[in-house]
């Protein structure tokens, strides 16, 4: 007989790291309620004219898809500071790229708020003009926040974009993730056009030295499931 998985499910999920509760959204940031403190990952601005630079023609509407999910998500959680934890371009020239409109909705959501760039590998010179701090680090009380993930404890990072695959009632899902096991988490990529990595991978073997869970974005939930299950 073939077991069923139950899935644990809501619309956010309280996600703790380092004795820290933080909530994980359902589009994929990270609240943390008590400092007001929004975090999203791998916004990866402008894929979708680096791949036309190289023949690969995608819709150029990534950048205006994130940035309107991402205004959704600012405009319910009110944050004073915004941390972009890296990779929120996805080359070195995307920032060149920006339609006028794209540049405007930027400044928009960075009004009366701080905002953090972190530096990632595919954005290791943010021009100043883009408005916001860069920084290649920064740490608020037991939390550090980077782009690559060492396994440190406290870590929030990105750059691995996590992603998981469960079969339930007969059917398969897969989905971006955070990944955590309480004492460190991985953001799932936050663009429109960002790809996944399988939480089976080795890379996160590497972070995570015992088990840690996957935060599944549903449709409407965020689900949480053991990392063993994940197929």
């Amino acid at each position: 007989m073939t077991e069923r998985l139950v899935l644990t499910v809501n619309l956010e999920r309280a996600l703790k790291v380092a004795g820290t509760t933080l909530h994980a959204d359902l589009s994929g940031a990270l609240f943390w309620e008590e400092q007001r403190l929004l975090v999203v990952s791998d916004l990866h601005l402008e894929k979708g004219s680096s791949f036309a630079a190289r023949g690969t023609l995608l819709p150029p509407y990534d950048t205006p898809a994130t940035l309107s999910r991402l205004s959704s998500v600012i405009a319910r959680h009110n944050p004073r500071m915004v941390i972009a934890l890296g990779d929120s371009f996805h080359d070195r020239n995307a920032h060149q790229r920006l339609a006028g409109s794209d540049r405007d909705s930027i400044g928009a959501l960075q009004a009366g708020r701080d905002w953090i760039w972190i530096s990632g590998n595919h954005d290791p010179a943010i021009p100043s003009e883009l408005g916001g701090e860069v920084a290649s680090e920064i740490a608020i009380g037991p939390i550090t926040f980077r782009h690559e993930p060492t396994g440190a404890f406290g870590e929030i990072a990105g750059h691995l974009h996590p992603k998981a695959r469960v079969s339930t009632r007969g059917r398969s899902m897969e989905r971006r993730c955070f990944a955590s096991d309480g004492e460190r988490a991985v953001m799932p990529a936050f663009g429109a056009y960002a790809g996944g990595l399988s939480i089976r991978d080795q890379a996160f073997a590497k972070i995570f030295v015992s088990s840690f869970t996957a935060h599944l974005l549903g449709d409407r939930r965020v689900h949480s499931i053991a990392a063993t299950r994940c197929c």
